[in-house]
């Protein structure tokens, strides 16, 4: 081949290889697409996320309560709540008082699982400062949080302590 035909194969070369997306970097941007397209397939289902969300939370029952914490060493409510949902792929803001304002307030009588529910647990201040996760409805409300003294716990609306304190239900998903 000479030279000149040489030339003029590479420059086609180069043409089909650019304007195709050629080459190992094209290829490896490509396959994150595919990636991603079939992660949001996947995750389609608002029920199956939800699902995903509360067993992940589920993961931390009887980790000791941290104020502040995120992690199996420790965990505060919004801090359950915020690192589930994140797991997810659902950001949320860290306080369970700027929770408070995301999603659509909901009435009890049609909270279901997945739904967050708002707590004002200190008498001498009326503001939300406590966030559960909904794990179970029907007679009784169950909810995942994390307790001052138990740490991240199972309780039911239907406790005393938590029924007086109960502010509202929001729902994000």
């Amino acid at each position: 081949m000479n030279t000149k035909n040489l030339l003029s194969a590479l420059f086609v070369l180069g043409i089909i290889l650019s304007s195709c997306g050629g080459g190992k970097k094209s290829a490896a941007v490509s396959s994150r697409n595919v990636k991603k397209t079939t992660k949001t397939n996947v995750e389609a289902s608002p029920k199956k996320k939800i699902k995903s969300i509360v067993n992940y939370a589920k993961t931390f029952e009887g980790t000791r309560y941290k104020y502040g914490g995120t992690t199996k060493k420790g965990m505060d409510c919004s801090g359950l709540v915020y690192t589930s949902f994140k797991q997810g792929e659902v950001i949320l803001p860290r306080t369970s008082r700027a929770m408070s304002t995301q999603g659509d307030k909901i009435s009890l009588k049609n909270v279901t699982i997945g739904d967050l529910l708002f707590f004002k647990t200190n008498k001498n201040k009326d503001r939300i400062n406590h966030v559960g996760l909904v794990i179970a409805t029907g007679k009784r409300i169950k909810f995942i949080h994390a307790s001052t003294s138990k740490g991240v716990t199972i309780s039911s609306l239907e406790e005393t302590y938590w029924n007086k304190c109960f502010a509202q239900a929001r729902r994000i998903l």
